[in-house]
């Protein structure tokens, strides 16, 4: 289920949802607008020579109020606002329409799970073959809650308590090829 306004407003008063800092004019119908912040962070283009999924890649960061994203450029930037979302409830990072009328794409592989604690990175994309710029502070994504079924484990993943925008950490990922290993886990489950 989804959350409205009015469901989101008495979890942040009741402390079961912290989204700080926040104003009013951010809660929406059915979701509440985050902001762009003043960090961020860019590949290094002149000491990378390819993107590797296996070791870290190399950014540059920026810490600025105004960031001007080149046309077709991707840049690394965080949100504003903390959140701490409960065992059981779950949300989605969507960009806001007005936003991607211009050719700017907003996203952070749209999915923040139960129990995160942090800042949301968020994944810029301008489109365009002209120059955006963005100042810190201005709303750029809306985040759309959504409660789960049953309350479940925290999020405890490479993410979790990320403040500022970060860097990919994909090289720090378990890749289990064999299927018997895979058909384990999933038994855990059960």
């Amino acid at each position: 289920m989804i959350l409205s306004s009015k469901t989101i407003l008495k979890k942040m008063k009741e402390q079961e949802l912290m989204i700080e800092p926040c104003t009013l004019s951010q809660v929406q119908p059915a979701s509440i607008d985050l902001r762009i912040g003043n960090h961020f962070m860019i590949i290094d283009e002149c000491s990378t020579p390819f993107i590797s999924l296996e070791k870290p890649a190399r950014y540059k960061e920026v810490c600025q109020e105004t960031m001007i994203i080149p046309p077709q450029g991707f840049v690394l930037g965080t949100t504003m606002e903390y959140i701490h979302l409960p065992n059981d409830m779950t949300a989605f990072v969507e960009g806001r329409s007005s936003i991607g009328r211009l050719g700017l794409f907003i996203q952070n592989a749209g999915w923040v799970d139960p129990g995160f604690e942090g800042q949301i990175t968020l994944e810029l994309y301008n489109a365009n073959r002209v120059p955006v710029e963005l100042k810190a502070g201005r709303r750029v994504c809306q985040l759309v809650l959504a409660l789960l079924d049953q309350k479940g484990a925290a999020y405890m993943g490479k993410y979790n308590d990320q403040e500022r925008a970060t860097e990919s950490r994909i090289y720090l990922d378990e890749e289990c090829e064999k299927s018997t290993l895979k058909r384990k886990k999933f038994k855990e489950f059960d």
